[in-house]
């Protein structure tokens, strides 16, 4: 015969289910305690006791002196009186300059004597090329060959004399050929000097160049002084070292 036990006395039937509410409740006691802050009394009390030693500090009110504003200006007003326009006006009357067709024109005939001709010369330019009389560096003589050939001579030694790079230039590497347009006018002096080339920098040196030219004897044509265009290229090569 077996022997049965009444569940109401086993005791380890819900273990689990205190063992869980144990453990909840540890865990709940555990952050209460962690959370809980406490103060310190005696820091609330000196803080309080510091706030009452505090006095009120009067400030002294100060009155600023503004002076009044100065009176308003009295305006003067004046007596506006009508006089009677008692004196007679003479009215201006402006005769009109048209001719009209009843008008008649002056019949006048008018001599050569009283016409003055006002001689006007004209700047004539003539090419280098084709000029009878080419301009004539100082130092030059012979004949039209011989001062031409002379000329293009005393300008290669001109330009290597004065001729100077451009520091900026020469730093940038900046270099080409530069042409330069020039007129030699009929006093002989190198005006409406214009070049063109890669860089402003060495147009501006061609330039300078060109206007240090000695004055020239002007050319001729039909033994009459012209201006002469002339052009001439100059050539910015920098040495590799």
């Amino acid at each position: 015969m077996e022997v049965k036990k009444n569940p109401k006395a086993n005791v380890g039937r819900n273990s689990s289910l205190y063992f869980a509410v144990g453990l909840n409740v540890m865990l709940v006691l555990t952050y209460l305690g962690l959370e809980h802050k406490t103060y310190e009394t005696e820091a609330t009390k000196i803080d309080i006791l510091m706030l009452d030693d505090q006095f009120d500090e009067d400030i002294p009110i100060t009155t600023i002196n503004i002076p009044p504003p100065p009176p308003p200006k009295q305006v003067v007003t004046e007596a506006i009186t009508i006089v009677e326009d008692v004196e007679d006006v003479e009215e201006t009357v402006i005769e009109s300059t048209e001719i009209g067709q009843d008008d008649v024109i002056e019949d006048r005939v008018v001599s050569v004597e009283e016409v003055e001709v006002e001689e006007v010369e004209d700047d004539i330019e003539v090419p280098f090329a084709v000029i009878e009389q080419v301009p004539i560096f100082p130092g030059c003589t012979g004949n039209k060959a011989q001062l031409k050939a002379c000329f293009q001579e005393k300008m290669q030694k001109h330009l290597q004399k004065h001729f100077n790079y451009p520091q900026t230039a020469a730093e940038l590497n900046i270099q080409g050929r530069v042409f330069v347009f020039f007129l030699i006018d009929k006093n002989g002096k190198a005006t409406r000097i214009k070049s063109r080339g890669p860089d402003k920098l060495l147009e501006t040196e061609a330039e300078r160049i060109i206007s240090l030219l000695p004055k020239m004897k002007p050319g001729k044509q039909r033994n009459k002084a012209v201006s002469v265009p002339y052009s001439i290229p100059i050539n910015f090569k920098l040495q590799q070292q």
